[in-house]
């Protein structure tokens, strides 16, 4: 696995704690254990099945993971389109423009549907759906508490706002990275060997 895509990895981690940590503890294992029982299995079957076509698939779902996070925490809303009359959604904004995975991510939305309607979310399942892939490529696992509930709004400017940018010098960096509860130590993974500059992200 390549060394940026680690790095992402360790963020990932991270910044999935800092959010379960801000919204009081109210994400844990096993949230789906009665009301979508197969939920987690249906995701990683799927991810497993269909990965090892397109390992690259695994970097570009962490990378929408990581997006997701970075701007009113992980609640799907990278995901959300614009909607008509209204202004530009995240997905719209210039760091957003070469994520990839919609698809892949709506066909495992439509699995869960089918399985338990209106239960498991799509942040969730993204979350699941990294998770997992970054384990068909031969990447580390990670515990995933679930129970994140989607977001409704998703802002364009947000995204321009919040996402790190290459640009960005070493204090900007860590002001960015403090703001979402996240350290030097979480700055120094994702930043890694490029000079206080983000990977590819």
């Amino acid at each position: 696995m390549a060394a940026a895509t680690l790095v992402l990895v360790m963020l990932v981690v991270t910044v999935g704690v800092a959010v379960a940590m801000a919204e009081g503890g109210k994400l844990w294992q096993g949230y789906y254990e009665q009301s979508c029982p197969r939920a987690e299995q249906i995701v990683k079957h799927y991810v497993e099945r269909h990965v090892p076509h397109a390992p690259s698939v695994a970097a570009t779902l962490i990378r929408t993971h990581f997006h997701d996070c970075f701007v009113r925490g992980c609640d799907a809303s990278v995901l959300l389109n614009a909607t008509t009359g209204g202004g530009e959604a995240e997905k719209d904004a210039t760091p957003n423009l070469t994520l990839r995975g919609f698809a892949f991510l709506d066909r495992v939305k439509a699995l869960l549907e089918q399985e338990c309607p209106g239960v498991v979310s799509c942040a969730d399942i993204l979350a699941l759906a990294s998770r997992d892939a970054v384990g068909v490529i031969g990447g580390p696992f990670w515990r995933v508490p679930t129970g994140r509930r989607d977001g409704r709004v998703s802002i364009k400017q947000e995204a321009l706002d919040q996402i790190p940018a290459p640009t960005m010098n070493f204090t900007d960096l860590l002001t960015s990275f403090r703001a979402k509860g996240l350290d030097l130590a979480d700055l120094v993974w994702l930043s890694g060997n490029n000079s206080h500059q983000l990977p590819s992200i």
